[in-house]
């Protein structure tokens, strides 16, 4: 039987922070799929023209690439998504596998990395060992990208269950609830003054790097300060921890044995 595992992201144009944290996921997921041939998408139509505009690299849609393995004779198709939670990306990547169904004798797709309590429970211990190593003072300000989508609450649920695991962390989103004006209500109401900002990301891309990190005044950083805190930044994706990298694989890995099981 011909197999596919297809590995599909958001994307980024950066491409330091690309090989930390995508590529290093995609190789960790290929060490348990070597009897099946190894395609990457990009669900962002702006980051995938930038990237052939820019630098002549030719990344595809996941449509694009369904298409593509359906020509070429696939008979098994793993679909694994690198978002982080199952919201508007996720879902569209979702439809899109729907679609192809019938065309494939088995086709799946894996669940993004927060999706069951779990998977929780899971990201903050993975997240954890990070912290751990790091100079963390009073509290952890972590960006997340926010949706309008009702998973929303996935970043309320995972603040909590960083404060469950004794870690002093304010979850806010650029698109979505809560935002920044949320976070800093509580750092204010709790007296904080030093926080520690990261990515609650798969990359350390555009938003972390313009929205969060940079000197522009509508950024966290600036805004933060201008608040009266004092902040420290940490540009790192999620992608670039190994237990997170570890973490997809497994995802991966569950959707390939549903898949087995199905055909039972």
């Amino acid at each position: 039987m011909k197999k596919a595992i297809l590995v599909v992201s958001f994307g980024t144009s950066y491409h330091e922070t690309r090989k930390k944290t995508i590529d290093a996921c995609e190789s960790k997921i290929k060490e348990s799929f070597k009897d099946y041939d190894f395609y990457r998408a990009f669900t962002s139509g702006m980051i995938i023209n930038k990237l052939r505009k820019r630098d002549k690299m030719e990344i595809y849609n996941p449509l694009e690439v369904l298409e593509q393995l359906y020509k070429a004779g696939y008979e098994e198709v793993v679909v694994q998504s690198l978002h982080i939670i199952c919201g508007d990306e996720y879902n569209k990547l979702k439809d899109m596998v729907s679609e192809y169904e019938d065309k494939f004798e088995k086709i799946s797709l894996g669940r993004p990395l927060l999706t069951y309590i779990d998977d929780y429970r899971e990201t903050v211990l993975a997240v954890k060992q990070d912290l751990d190593k790091m100079d963390i003072d009073e509290a952890i300000v972590f960006m997340g990208h926010g949706t309008e989508h009702e998973s929303h609450s996935a970043y309320p649920a995972i603040e909590y269950m960083f404060r469950d695991y004794g870690i002093n962390a304010f979850v806010g989103t650029v698109e979505g609830y809560p935002e920044l004006e949320q976070v800093i209500k509580k750092l204010k109401d709790k007296n904080i003054k030093t926080v520690d900002l990261l990515p609650f990301m798969l990359v350390a891309g555009d938003h972390a790097i313009n929205d969060m990190a940079s000197d522009e005044e509508d950024s966290w950083k600036t805004i933060l300060e201008n608040e009266g805190f004092h902040v420290k930044v940490h540009l790192k994706g999620l992608g670039e921890n190994p237990y997170i990298q570890e973490k997809f694989r497994n995802h991966a890995i569950d959707c390939m044995k549903e898949l087995q099981e199905a055909s039972i």
